[in-house]
């Protein structure tokens, strides 16, 4: 690629040598602090996501704080102080209201926002800001106003600034459908294999087996050789209180029972209360379930001792096969019901009570056939795992290099201003709440309501 025709050092580190005919600016200099609070009654409540600046999601902790959020301007700029090296920052195209742990900034003159929003939004940006905030550990790393204004940004000409925006918008709209068409991939293939556990532990695996009825419309038909009882019969409440010294878990959806890694800088999703005293312990062969997220497959057989939020049902389980019991309770047809049995206002507040799990059947084969389901599966998987770690690494190598090529850019390592960029549809990333992340919220959001 192209490089300018002279190089004079900024002054800083991150940014190295930039375009002699650049300037650098602080960001106190080009922006200043907005600190008006008012109401998301007057002000619609935002989330400040890696996708930038959205309408509140779902996934997001609610408060009682309504009456104590910050303002927020179309073209101000947004960043959660809370340094968690995730991109959660960007340009807002709409006036709303965001939480006090959010930084906003109001520019202090006309410039293309855009350019800013890629500059500010760059890995390169993040891991100076991140330098920058200071904390003890990931979960209260935080970067303040008073630190954050003495980043030295690059500051090209407005019609540079212009070129450079209609440039990446065009490059990253073309990484973007790429990354698109193999995350579409990677979620048909992972529907594959939940179709496979689903018709394994429904139907069996003889294709020729005569069918009857269940008696339960949402299970529909099932071998004719094949009972169902009662989950009452095999899920016993477990009550045990917290014991401090064991790991803390979580439940993932696509994993199951997991040890949260609470030695993770990366993540401000990562809350952990400073009292854990409602904390309950769940034994290595227990069912755990987060109840506010049984409708999404947040439940499974710990492989693990240790304790969880009070967000979960602890039982101990009266069948022989776990293994069976795990594929089985976890598969579509059985999600999908805890879906419809969930009681709730919206999406992140449904709640599945203990009563209703009581009485839901579950399908047993006989026990060789158990064995021969959790022995099919695992291998039935393993073709489509090869494809999935595949795309998976091509996903993450584009992501680098859209990364890579927004950071040589906005830095000016790469001169665009004689490229002809041709007509283009502008193809943004679909940003998809990652699992631990999800599940982590909502167990901070409960532990905030008790």
């Amino acid at each position: 690629m192209k490089r300018y025709s002279s190089y004079s050092p900024s002054g800083t580190t991150w940014l190295g040598n930039l375009p002699s005919e650049w300037e650098c600016k602080k960001i106190g200099s080009l922006f200043s602090q907005r600190k008006e609070k008012v109401s998301d009654k007057d002000y619609a409540p935002l989330s400040v996501s890696k996708g930038g600046i959205v309408p509140q999601l779902d996934s997001a902790v609610k408060t009682d704080a309504g009456d104590n959020r910050k303002l927020v301007k179309t073209g101000d700029f947004v960043i959660n102080s809370r340094s968690d090296r995730k991109g959660s920052c960007g340009i807002s195209p709409l006036d709303g209201s965001v939480s006090l742990i959010n930084i906003v900034l109001e520019p202090r003159q006309e410039w293309n926002g855009r350019y800013i929003h890629y500059l500010m939004r760059s890995h390169i940006f993040s891991e100076e800001y991140y330098r920058y905030g200071r904390g003890i550990v990931s979960d209260l790393w935080t970067t303040r106003f008073s630190e954050m204004k003495n980043i030295l940004l690059p500051i090209p000409s407005g019609q540079e600034q212009d070129k450079i925006v209609r440039y990446l918008d065009w490059k990253v709209s073309k990484i973007n459908r790429l990354i698109e068409v193999k995350k579409k991939e990677l979620r048909r293939i992972c529907e594959l294999k939940k179709t496979v556990v689903n018709e394994a532990v429904t139907h069996g695996l003889n294709p020729n087996v005569p069918m009857k009825f269940s008696g339960v419309e949402w299970l529909g038909n099932i071998p004719v050789h094949w009972t169902t009882i009662k989950l009452r019969q095999i899920l016993h409440p477990f009550s045990e209180k917290n014991h401090p010294e064991l790991p803390l878990l979580s439940v993932v959806r696509e994993q199951g029972v997991i040890i949260r890694d609470i030695e993770d800088k990366e993540s401000n999703h990562n809350f952990i209360p400073d009292d854990l005293s409602g904390y309950k312990m769940v034994k290595k062969g227990q069912f755990a379930m987060n109840k506010m997220k049984a409708w999404q497959g947040s439940y499974g057989i710990s492989e693990y001792t240790g304790i969880v939020s009070p967000a979960y049902f602890i039982f101990d389980v009266d069948f022989e096969n776990l293994e069976y019991f795990h594929y089985a309770i976890r598969s579509k047809v059985y999600v999908n019901f805890f879906s419809q049995a969930s009681d709730g206002i919206r999406v992140g507040q449904w709640d599945l009570s203990i009563n209703k799990m009581k009485e839901i059947p579950f399908i047993v084969p006989p026990a060789d056939e158990q064995q021969a389901i959790v022995e099919y599966i695992p291998a039935t998987f393993a073709k489509y795992d090869i494809t999935i770690k595949k795309l998976t690494e091509e996903v993450e190598v584009l992501h680098e290099l859209r990364n890579k090529l927004i950071s040589d850019v906005v830095t000016g390592q790469i001169d665009v201003r004689d490229i002809e960029i041709p007509e283009f549809e502008y193809i943004e990333e679909t940003e998809e709440v990652d699992d631990d992340e999800a599940d982590a919220e909502d167990e901070k959001s409960f532990d905030e309501e008790v």
